[in-house]
């Protein structure tokens, strides 16, 4: 049964942990079938993202043979490995195009009350970043799991503005 007072529940999506205000978001969930000689295996597969709102973002991707099992398994890699991205009042430092396997991301600095302009999982990501005003576009790939990974590269290369 879930309690959203249960410390062991916090991977559920959208929950927002009160001790360290870091945010939990699914971003996509799997079903993942493998067969063997005794029948068929199933799997699933969580992709979730944490950010706190204040430039810090963390992305995991794990399996579970039940789905709140990857979920959890999924918050706490993607935890344990966050990174501080580079952000200036609310936006972008400056315009990045990223190509990452089949996908491109074009990410742009927008003006303040601009809001974020952006689809699929690149508008959750910069969301839990802390981006308020900014453009994205995603070019050549509906993959989400490709585009995440891409919007993380692209995150990583930005560079404080003086």
């Amino acid at each position: 049964m879930y309690n959203p007072h249960n410390k062991r529940n916090s991977g559920m999506t959208g929950q927002k942990d009160k001790s360290d205000g870091i945010e939990e978001k699914v971003l996509e969930i799997k079903r993942v079938s493998k067969k063997t000689k005794g029948g068929n295996y199933i799997s699933f597969t969580a992709l979730v993202a944490v950010g706190d709102h204040k430039g810090q973002i963390g992305l995991g991707l794990q399996r579970g043979l039940e789905v709140p099992q990857a979920i959890k398994k999924a918050v706490r890699y993607a935890r344990k490995r966050m990174i501080t991205v580079a952000l200036q009042e609310g936006t972008l430092p400056h315009d990045l195009k990223i190509k990452f396997k089949s996908a491109a991301i074009v990410l742009r600095p927008a003006p303040k009350g601009a809001g974020l302009k952006a689809g699929s999982v690149v508008r959750s990501i910069l969301n839990l970043v802390g981006v308020t005003d900014a453009s994205a576009k995603i070019i050549g790939s509906r993959n989400h799991l490709t585009n995440a990974y891409a919007t993380m590269t692209a995150l990583k290369m930005l560079k404080k503005r003086n």
